[in-house]
């Protein structure tokens, strides 16, 4: 393969018409032409879960830090994609690292899939930024890549602050903006020379 879109984001094209990924930025955390390519979507919000009822469900404690607007409370959870829907995903900052279980997927950011990562996290000792998914996005070797050759997605640079720190519900126009596309302009027809 002469290009690999790991560490990138994918962002959905406005006339997506598969609901699961209508209005959607992926970030790709492994792509190989052998393997195809996984990725997390990052700004769809679990609806009617909490982090506190996540914990709860594994019988883990979340630590009073003082006050609950700056403890875990507040750990937004994403629906990180279709497949999967029950395995939870941690992407965050490399200030935290599980010697077994995170991989570096570019930069700063790491994935972690087990559970000493949330355990952290409710103890308050965990990554200073973190996104927790529950299922992922994967596409079989090539099915990506077709993806986008007929105008489904776009491609871009990723950023940890989109990531972390952008408001869940201005991700999607924020991702666009990055890379100077204003949606309102944005066409869904490919042009071929």
């Amino acid at each position: 393969m002469s290009f690999s879109l790991r560490g990138q984001f994918l962002v959905a094209m406005p006339d997506t018409d598969d609901d699961r990924f209508a209005r959607t930025v992926v970030y790709i955390c492994s792509h190989s032409e052998e393997d195809g390519a996984m990725g997390l979507v990052v700004n769809k919000l679990m609806p009617d879960l909490q982090f506190a009822d996540l914990m709860a469900q594994f019988d883990i404690k979340i630590k009073e830090n003082g006050s609950k607007s700056n403890s875990a409370y507040n750990q937004p959870i994403v629906v990180g994609g279709p497949v999967d829907t029950s395995r939870g995903f941690v992407l965050h900052t490399s200030d935290f690292e599980s010697d077994e279980h995170s991989v570096n997927v570019a930069g700063d950011l790491c994935l972690s899939t087990t559970m000493d990562v949330l355990k952290s996290m409710a103890d308050g000792d965990g990554p200073s930024h973190a996104l927790l998914a529950l299922g992922y996005c994967g596409w079989e070797p090539g099915q990506l890549e077709n993806e986008i050759g007929h105008n489904g997605w776009l491609t871009t640079p990723a950023s940890s602050d989109l990531i972390f720190t952008t408001p869940m519900d201005k991700r999607y126009n924020q991702a666009l903006k990055n890379i100077g596309i204003d949606l309102a302009f944005l066409s869904s027809t490919a042009g071929h020379a």
